[in-house]
């Protein structure tokens, strides 16, 4: 259509038109007289309106999709630097639960034997100073750590200091085979000496080749001249082999020790001897045997006994 002065005039009479009838549908409400019209517009357009809208909602979603997904991202990015935060969290709190039974073992040891000590963490292994097995803890002369003082922890002997720094220290681990101690066995009190072997194991030679011995008695320190560099009570480990004494002058044993060096973290060094040898007392008590219970069957043997045949 072309912009003349008619057309314009047109458009100004529909747009009155159209406003006219919007407000008589308004105003009449339900009784509008153009209710049948809308009613007929909406079953003519409806489906198609439908159509559009089920062809257009996907397309929808696919724009908000795009639009939130950043947001989604971003929340799963947290979601997953929580969980790995909560893992770290947890194996954290999974290592101090272990390092807070160790040291209340070490306290419960240390009270038992009346020691006086410094508690200390290993902070390195491996070779030093010439020595094979060998530990680094994180206290030194500053902590009042002098050389030959005994290491231990928990479970018994660890070893002695070998150097001090004013931080760190070196302890020589009981399994060094340069490693030597006093021992003194639980109850008969026969005295041998220990020596590392290099693995898992110590080798104590009894001074008497006649003492009685089996497999799972204990040992302790025997204790050295003004307590350096042992200190006497503490636990060494259990005989797990008696070597056939073979008229020899000592007897050999095999002992497996208390202390597993291979996961050592929480250990105290003895700055303070006991006033009084503790003897067995530092030795955690052996567990109770229980007796197997036994079941007594009586057999009552049967009443109707056949008779023999008589002549």
């Amino acid at each position: 259509m072309r912009d003349t002065r008619e057309s314009r005039l047109l458009l100004v009479l529909l747009v009155a038109v159209a406003f006219a009838l919007i407000t008589v549908d308004i105003r009449a409400g339900e009784q509008s007289p153009l209710d049948g019209v809308r009613r007929a517009a909406a079953s003519v357009f409806g489906p198609v309106e439908e159509g559009v809208a089920d062809a257009v909602d996907p397309v929808g979603n696919a724009v908000a999709a795009v639009r939130d997904s950043g947001g989604r991202h971003s929340r799963i990015a947290q979601l997953e630097r929580e969980n790995a935060g909560l893992k770290q969290r947890l194996g954290s709190d999974d290592r101090n639960r272990t390092r807070v039974r160790e040291l209340d073992s070490l306290l419960k040891t240390a009270g038992r034997g009346q020691y006086g000590i410094k508690g200390a963490q290993v902070v390195a292994i491996g070779a030093a100073q010439g020595f094979s097995w060998t530990v680094t803890i994180d206290a030194g002369s500053d902590d009042g750590i002098k050389r030959d003082m005994t290491v231990l922890n928990g479970d018994g002997l660890v070893g002695r200091v070998t150097t001090v720094s004013r931080s760190t220290s070196t302890v020589l681990l009981a399994t060094d085979p340069k490693f030597t101690v006093g021992t003194r066995m639980e109850k008969t009190g026969e005295i041998g000496f220990a020596t590392g072997q290099g693995d898992h194991s110590v080798r104590v030679e009894l001074l008497n080749g006649k003492a009685s011995v089996h497999e799972g008695d204990r040992l302790v320190t025997f204790g050295s001249s003004r307590d350096k560099p042992f200190v006497p009570g503490v636990p060494v480990g259990e005989v797990t082999r008696v070597e056939p004494a073979g008229g020899s002058l000592t007897r050999t044993l095999q002992v497996r020790p208390f202390v597993g060096y291979s996961r050592l973290d929480i250990v105290g060094v003895v700055v303070e001897a006991p006033r009084s040898d503790p003897r067995d007392t530092v030795l955690p008590p052996k567990p109770e045997v229980k007796p197997t219970p036994t079941v007594t069957v009586t057999v009552t043997p049967s009443t109707s006994a056949s008779a023999s045949p008589q002549d």
